[in-house]
């Protein structure tokens, strides 16, 4: 069996994605994780669900001696997925050079890393934010990429480029960027979900913990866009089904079919509204969230939402749970929570 390296793997999509590849059948997991924004909670879930405790090695993916020593260790690696970043707008506005230095930087170690130990797969962690404010929707993976609308969406965009670049000399036989919409949700067991730290900058962390009663109220921010009822439009994931498309995409590139820089959407195909979101939680929970309306926040995009029929055709891929699915998960999760401190 393949030995893979999970760079962020006891993150949100990091954790939820070895949960999946334990149960493909994927037993040889390191996972590099320094745990400044992530958690030994995830772990401790992997090994409730799964049976099994990944190897930590507890590394900074800026850290380019100590990732290589991570790849000496346990190698020979046959995969990388690559998560490990950092994946706030709005901290990112505030402070740029933080996310060029971390993502784009980690980046760079991580696939000199690679090099030196002759690892050249690499499955990485992208985003919807590259293709900028969209002129037509849906988008597809034809849809030239725009203007960044923040650091975060500029540094995923900047590490594309610096992988692909990689795979067009040959340092990578083979790489794909699965750019996802909006992840959410939680495992069924509750063993694992999304932790943030400090106030939620997404929205489906901030419905439950509004609805748990740890937020007065939800902050709805804008509701005067261009959209069906002025707020913005996302393409919300459930993230197990991200997970399932992560093993997928690593066994595309284990068994010799891929070759090269390859670039997919992961997404449902429909857009759905920040207050029809809301109902959606309300609907599958019973439960009432206050919310207000607060003024646009920058670099936020107005509405993005994907075809998504490419995954399919390369990957066998689409996505399998519902919106409602996906908030009585995050319920569920949430509930799992102790009250913070």
């Amino acid at each position: 069996m393949s030995r893979l390296l999970v760079t962020g793997g006891a993150g949100y999509i990091g954790a939820h994605t070895v949960v999946a590849l334990v149960e493909a059948g994927f037993r040889e997991i390191v996972i590099v994780d320094d745990l400044r924004r992530s958690d030994h909670r995830m772990l401790d879930g992997i090994e409730t669900i799964t049976g099994l405790r990944p190897i930590l090695e507890t590394v900074d993916v800026t850290d380019e001696s100590a990732l290589s020593d991570a790849f000496a260790s346990h190698g020979p690696i046959d995969a990388v997925i690559h998560f490990a970043a950092y994946k706030s707008v709005r901290e990112s506005v505030l402070e740029p050079v933080k996310y060029e230095a971390n993502n784009v930087g980690g980046t760079a170690c991580l696939l000199k890393a690679m090099r030196a130990s002759g690892c050249s797969r690499m499955v990485f962690s992208s985003s919807c934010t590259v293709y900028g404010n969209p002129s037509a929707l849906p988008v597809d993976e034809d849809t030239p990429i725009g203007v960044a609308q923040s650091p975060y969406g500029a540094s995923k965009q900047r590490c594309e480029q610096l992988i692909r670049a990689t795979a067009d000399v040959g340092e990578l036989s083979a790489a794909m960027s699965l750019r996802y919409f909006n992840a959410a949700g939680a495992h069924p067991s509750a063993h694992i979900g999304e932790l943030p730290h400090g106030v939620p900058d997404f929205l489906v962390p901030f419905i439950t913990q509004t609805a748990a009663g740890w937020r007065e109220q939800l902050q709805v921010f804008g509701n005067d866009y261009n959209t069906p009822d002025g707020t913005a439009v996302r393409d919300y994931v459930h993230v197990d089904d991200l997970a399932d498309a992560h093993v997928a995409a690593v066994a595309h590139l284990l068994d010799g079919r891929a070759g090269g820089f390859d670039a997919i959407n992961l997404a449902s195909g429909r857009g759905t509204t920040v207050l029809e979101a809301i109902a959606a939680f309300e609907r599958a929970t019973g439960v009432g969230v206050p919310y207000a309306c607060a003024p646009r926040r920058t670099g936020d995009a107005e509405a993005i939402w994907a075809r998504a029929e490419r995954s399919g055709e390369l990957l066998g891929w689409r996505t399998r749970r519902s919106l409602d699915e996906i908030m009585a998960s995050a319920w569920a999760w949430q509930q799992s929570l102790p009250y913070p401190d």
